[in-house]
């Protein structure tokens, strides 16, 4: 072999290896941007994929969300990897503004940069599209970005994920999705009066601003939302959409679906393990019940019987794994009674997913049910069984039933 050829041979290894590094990269950013769901708010809907165009409510205004495509004028094409890394990692946009934390940089943050550089390297190889993003809705003073500044002084921290070398490469993966790339936080914590997550403790449960629903506290341990859950329904719910605990309804059926049951089987179990771990917790704070909570229980057992009982079985604990339980449910008996009231009336639709391609689905009460039924019936469930929750009332009820669905 002369030594041209042997340069080409060697120029050609090199080429080979570097296309194969590239499709690696772009392989794993599409997995890492399908962990961190991203199409959920890039995607307008039946709009092209990653093109922008939804629009994320705000109890402040509506904020749409951007263009992720390649296109250099309405999407990513003329940014770099830097100004993504700083996008995702410091919440400032190309020409260094402050981001909204719609976007949820809060969490983002802990991404690394290795990360962070995969998930760009597969959004530049979407075909642009050229979509232009649309202006916020925000209210005064909110629409004021120069107020960003004190807001991420008082409640921004930057800085990517630390591995805890005490504990586990498991609980560390599980640590980084659910912290991180994740952002399970996001939804799971409440809010302050300045759109700020409470941090402490982390993942205790709150209601998501504008959607309302109530994503519940995350630990498994005593006195925890997912109090009796073992690891294994933690990843059968997000795998499937459905555990023998419940099933994914509301906006986690979305994630389930376009995200997590997406997840290889080592990250599922790693969040699980993470989530295995978080501190028991103080008994939830409950509102007392009211004065006719007894006369509306036993009003809404009849209601139970009759609309029902065929379904979720006259003990609460359901019918194999089409009908959820009830009993020790936590969409059941979370602290406010949303969840319940919203699934009487307007139904409960899991997911559909892989392993669960045709999910049962529980059909809306609202044109059957009046007010004060459903209130006695969402009553009698919140404390028949093992369950414990306080009374709804028919003003609650009255409160939700022309709140859509989603």
């Amino acid at each position: 072999m002369t030594t041209m050829s042997r340069l080409l041979a060697l120029f050609s290894l090199v080429l080979a290896s570097t296309v194969t590094f590239a499709d690696d990269a772009v392989q794993r950013g599409q997995y890492l941007a399908t962990v961190g769901d991203c199409a959920a708010c890039h995607t307008a809907r039946n709009g092209q994929p990653f093109a922008g165009g939804r629009v994320v409510p705000t109890p402040f205004g509506a904020i749409p969300a951007p263009n992720l495509t390649s296109d250099r004028d309405t999407g990513l094409g003329a940014w770099s990897a830097d100004d993504f890394y700083r996008a995702m990692h410091s919440g400032k946009g190309h020409d260094g503004t402050s981001l909204y934390p719609a976007f949820p940089f809060t969490s983002y943050t802990k991404i690394t940069r290795a990360d962070t550089d995969a998930i760009f390297a597969y959004l530049k190889t979407l075909p642009a599209v050229r979509r232009a993003n649309t202006d916020d809705t925000l209210r005064w003073p909110y629409s004021m970005r120069s107020l960003m500044g004190p807001w991420r002084t008082l409640y921004f921290s930057e800085g990517e994920f630390q591995p805890d070398a005490a504990r586990s490469a498991a609980w560390n993966r599980g640590a980084y999705l659910v912290q991180g790339l994740g952002h399970c936080n996001e939804c799971h914590a409440r809010r302050n009066s300045f759109g700020a997550m409470v941090e402490e403790p982390f993942l205790a449960g709150g209601i998501v601003p504008v959607q309302n629903w109530y994503a519940p506290d995350l630990s498994m341990g005593a006195g925890g939302g997912l109090a009796g859950w073992t690891e294994a329904d933690v990843v059968a719910l997000l795998k499937t959409g459905r555990s023998r605990k419940g099933a994914a309804i509301g906006p986690m059926a979305e994630v389930v679906m376009r995200s997590t049951q997406h997840l290889s089987e080592g990250d599922l179990a790693a969040m699980a393990t993470y989530l295995k771990s978080l501190p028991a917790r103080d008994p939830p704070r409950m509102r007392e019940s009211g004065a006719d909570a007894r006369d509306l229980a036993l009003r809404g057992r009849t209601v139970y019987v009759e609309q029902c009982a065929d379904c979720h079985a006259a003990d609460g604990r359901g019918k194999g794994e089409a009908y959820p339980p009830l009993d020790g449910n936590g969409s059941v008996t979370d602290p406010t009674g949303i969840n319940a009231i919203r699934i009487v009336l307007t139904g409960g639709f899991a997911p559909a997913t892989a392993s669960n391609p045709r999910p049962y689905s529980m059909p809306p009460f609202s044109q059957k049910l009046s007010d004060d039924d459903a209130a006695a019936v969402v009553t009698y469930i919140r404390q028949a069984w093992s369950n414990k929750a306080p009374s709804v009332s028919p003003n609650d009820v009255r409160a939700y039933r022309s709140v859509p669905g989603g």
